[in-house]
């Protein structure tokens, strides 16, 4: 009896994977199409679960790395209180909490402008000459 159920378990193993299919008729070949596409809709359930409790874990965490982000980065520039005047001196750069400081700065060098010695002396005599 146990013999008999081994057989008949390993044949619809071997039938579910593609093997042994000569033997069936349309109806069994219908119903074995039927449980596989029942299977196949089982695994896509789980296999959906389990990325959609991947995509929520991974959004919770990127919430709590940009709330942790933000709190790092008032920490470093201060806030502003309700008159806009910046309450932590950190805040050399003139921007405030949400403003872009990593965005694009435009530099452009020059030559150094060349001062006259004359006006240069000029100002040195008048500043002599002030009592």
């Amino acid at each position: 009896m146990l013999r008999q159920q081994l057989q008949n378990l390993q044949e619809n193993h071997r039938q579910m994977m593609g093997e042994e299919l000569s033997g069936l008729s349309v109806k069994d070949l219908q119903n074995l199409e039927n449980q596989l596409e029942m299977s196949i809709r089982g695994v896509r359930m789980k296999k959906d679960q389990l990325l959609m409790d991947e995509i929520q874990e991974l959004n919770r965490k990127g919430n709590l790395i940009h709330q942790e982000n933000v709190e790092l980065y008032k920490k470093v520039y201060g806030t502003r209180d309700v008159n806009g005047a910046n309450r932590n001196p950190l805040l050399t750069n003139g921007l405030g909490i949400g403003e872009d400081s990593h965005g694009p700065v435009q530099l452009q060098l020059s030559q150094p402008q060349q001062q006259n010695c004359e006006t240069t002396a000029r100002a040195t005599k008048l500043g002599l000459q002030l009592h």
